[in-house]
């Protein structure tokens, strides 16, 4: 049995983790002044490749931070440090798009890939710093 001597670590690495994804996304659903799931229900595809951006672009740099960390303690840490990195990458998005929530709720996919693009990069760039 030795070999499911890791599960109590790999288990609550597994919920941090989760519980990180549900913080990151009610945070961003809650500060989007568009509604996201909404959008996607009525079959919105720009909406959901920019939501699946922003999480994509999170959970990069929060795999990182779990792969590379001492204890949960370090990746709580570095999983704060993630979402704002990605707060700055919707902020970038705003600046970069003038009135960005009304052209995701016309389905602009333009508009969705290049704010996914940023969360990606913005996400991967993120990761790869938390490698130190």
């Amino acid at each position: 049995m030795t070999y499911l001597q890791g599960l109590p670590a790999f288990a609550a690495y597994f919920a941090v983790g989760l519980g990180f994804v549900a913080l990151f996304l009610a945070a961003y659903l809650q500060f989007t002044p568009h509604r996201e799931l909404q959008l996607i229900r009525d079959g919105n595809v720009a909406a959901a490749t920019a939501l699946a951006g922003a999480l994509l672009g999170f959970c990069l740099p929060l795999a990182s931070a779990m792969a590379h960390s001492l204890s949960l303690v370090d990746v709580a840490l570095w999983g704060a440090i993630a979402m704002l990195a990605q707060a700055s990458a919707h902020g970038l998005t705003r600046l970069l798009l003038p009135a960005f929530p009304a052209r995701i709720e016309r389905g602009e996919q333009a508009a969705a890939v290049l704010s996914a693009t940023l969360h990606l990069g913005v996400g991967l760039i993120n990761a790869a710093a938390m490698t130190y």
